[in-house]
């Protein structure tokens, strides 16, 4: 039987890494984070400033961070993000979105009018879905948007490192609405920026959520070759 290249070990990683919102309880073993956050940390960013900082949560203080993020969101707090939201989502951008939604809504049984029912799982988010770990990935406000830039690769490089080692994940802009209530709860400087959360742990494979799948677009939707 013959190895994979380099190549196709890093695209079965990307084909296979998805956004997980159901995770077993058991916590992933210290050594095997730190294995993760090594690799990440080999991220490239803009004159090696390597601008994130990165907070781990498991254990008590996940579970308290938990129970008070969820209680904050469903009182209806108000969005304060550090990072401006999209303005508006317009044309193939909202064609995108909504068909993640209904998609996603589709597979956990959510009917399109059930306002309820979206907003129970819309609030999921804020459970951060089960996971007994949680990256919060910040930087700092000097750096401007290019720390944020760079962190977004850290992010990327996170996510494909766990599941290198079988440890699934998802990336929580979610979280980042609730910026200075987040930085409020775990005593961090008002400098720091936070750009969003990583849930991560062992996916739980009899979760309907689990079984959704985005696609991507084409290379001609996203591509433009400039020869001559």
């Amino acid at each position: 039987m013959s190895v994979p290249s380099e190549a196709e070990t890093l695209e079965a990683l990307l084909r296979r890494r998805f956004s997980c919102r159901g995770f077993r309880p058991e916590p992933v073993p210290r050594r095997v984070i730190t294995r993760i956050l090594e690799m990440a940390q080999r991220t490239a960013s803009w004159t090696n400033s390597q601008p994130w900082q990165i907070e781990i949560l498991g254990g008590a203080a996940l579970e308290r961070f938990r129970a008070a993020l969820h209680a904050h969101a469903a009182c209806g707090a108000e969005p304060t993000p550090d990072i401006p939201f999209p303005r508006e989502y317009r044309g193939v951008y909202r064609d995108r979105r909504r068909e993640t939604g209904f998609g996603l809504y589709a597979r956990l049984g959510i009917a399109r009018d059930d306002m309820a029912g979206r907003t129970r799982q819309a609030l999921e988010n804020f459970r951060l879905f089960g996971a007994p770990h949680l990256a919060l990935v910040t930087t700092e406000e000097a750096l401007g948007t290019y720390g944020a830039v760079d962190c977004g690769g850290w992010v990327a490089n996170f996510m494909l490192a766990a599941e290198s080692l079988g440890v699934a994940s998802i990336a929580q802009a979610a979280i980042a609405a609730h910026a200075g209530f987040v930085r409020a709860q775990l005593g961090l400087p008002a400098d720091r920026q936070l750009v969003c959360g990583i849930a991560f742990g062992f996916a739980d494979p009899d979760h309907p959520a689990n079984a959704f799948r985005t696609g991507r677009a084409g290379l001609d939707q996203a591509v433009t070759w400039h020869d001559d």
